[in-house]
Parts: C-alpha cells; structure tokens; sequence
C-alpha cells in the first residue's frame, strides 16, 4: 500500500517562491489502478516522480508497505518494487531490445519466446525488434512502448505510467489499455496512470483530479468521469474552481 502525507513541493523563481504541489495526502490500496488526470502543469508529473524519489518532496511523507521511503534513493525504491514510465522514455546507444528486456526481468538470459511476450503485449513483434538498439534509429512511439515492456518484464508491485499513450498509434494503444485491463484483472500490482484519455480513465477503481498542485476531485469513475467530460465539452474547465476558491 503506498501512503502519501501532506506532500508539498515548492521551487524558488526569479519571481519569488512557487508552490507546484499543495499538501497532497492520498492512500492507494494494493492491486488497485488509480488514474491522475487533470490540466497540464496542475502537477501531476511532479507528484509520480516523488513517488519514484526523481524529486524529493520540499515537506511531507511518502509509506509504502508501511515503511517510511521519503528519504531513499530511486535504486532503494525499484528494489521495493516501484517502477517508473517516463513520458519521454531515455535511449540507450549499445543496448539491444533484447539487453533491455533481461536487465529488467533481472535474469542472465530471457528467451525469445519470453521476450515476445512482452512486447506483444505492447504492440511490437520480437522478430522486428529484439536485435535493434535503442538509440535515436527508434521513433518515439517505438522507444515508449519498449519502455512499457521492460517495467512489465520487471513485474514491480507498483507501476507509474506517465501518460503512456503519448506517441503511440490507435492499434497499439488499444493493445496496450487491454494489457492494463489484464494486469490489473488478475490483481498482479497496484497501477499509478497519468493519462487524459478516457478509456483508460474508464479502467481506474478510483481517479484524482490534480489541478493547481491540489487534489480538486477524487472518487470512482461514475462519479468524476462526468465532471471531466463536461469540463471538456463546457470550454471552461471546473477543474480549477477548487483553486481559484482557495
């Protein structure tokens, strides 16, 4: 189960100080699939690359399984079990897909039939790809969806996803929302989703509305799917109003 406790991030500007997360407490329960939506810059980024430890919380704390993790390192926390998805995943120049995929199974040697497997299950074929390296000779879109590969070669008990849709064509995308559906079917780890598109909003137990650095709505997706569609049919979103009564 991860815990997270009056979470505050704060920068300093040129204008001053700058509160990009507000005392943000949120429980996610084991096995369950939470869905972050919201605006660009509301901050929902921020708050999955603290959960990770890619940036520390300027006050707050952050439990996993009951243990305090605010103060460890990204490697302490992947061994718990936390993996991570980029929105811009990083290339590796050296690195086959093939390389990538075993260091994140954690196994001297991955078959291919094994490697299949995952990478079916984000839309590519082991055959096309296996031997490529990822470098810049991918497109970003490609590049992305081995990322997604290798956190599901790793099995982690929890998995972030930053808007995993980003470059990813229609049949892919379907491919891989089935794939969230299957994981989180058969209860094999908690799912944290940065997405705004609806048919992964539809698979979440429960979604957090992140906007202003606040949580401005939280519940199940028969009560905040209709906020969000009518925030976006309406052309002008309620998602701030929280913020701008505050």
């Amino acid at each position: 189960m991860l815990e997270l406790q009056n979470i505050c991030y704060r920068v300093s500007t040129p204008e001053g100080e700058l509160d990009i997360l507000r005392d943000i407490s949120i429980t996610i329960p084991d096995q369950r699939l939470m869905v972050f939506t919201g605006p660009n810059g509301g901050g929902k980024t921020t708050l999955a690359k603290i959960i990770m430890g890619l940036v520390q919380p300027t006050s707050g704390r952050i439990l996993y399984n009951g243990r305090d993790i605010t103060g460890l390192s990204i490697t302490e926390r992947a061994r718990l079990g936390i993996s991570y998805g980029f929105q811009q995943p990083p290339r590796f120049k050296g690195i086959t897909v093939h390389d990538l995929l075993r260091l994140a199974a954690g196994r001297d040697k991955l078959t291919k039939d094994q490697c299949c497997a995952y990478l079916t299950k984000v839309g590519l074929c082991a055959n096309d790809y296996l031997d490529r390296e990822v470098d810049v000779s991918l497109s970003g879109g490609e590049v992305k969806r081995i990322e997604i590969a290798t956190i599901l070669a790793r099995r982690g008990s929890l998995m972030i996803f930053d808007e995993p849709e980003a470059g990813i064509d229609l049949w892919s995308f379907a491919r891989l929302t089935e794939t969230f559906e299957q994981i989180h079917r058969e209860h094999q780890a908690a799912m944290i989703i940065i997405s705004h598109q609806e048919r992964i909003i539809q698979l979440a137990d429960e979604i957090a509305v992140i906007a202003g650095g606040r949580i401005a709505h939280r519940g199940t997706t028969e009560e905040i799917l209709p906020l969000i569609l009518a925030d976006t049919l309406g052309g002008c979103p309620v998602l701030n109003r929280e913020e701008a009564r505050s």
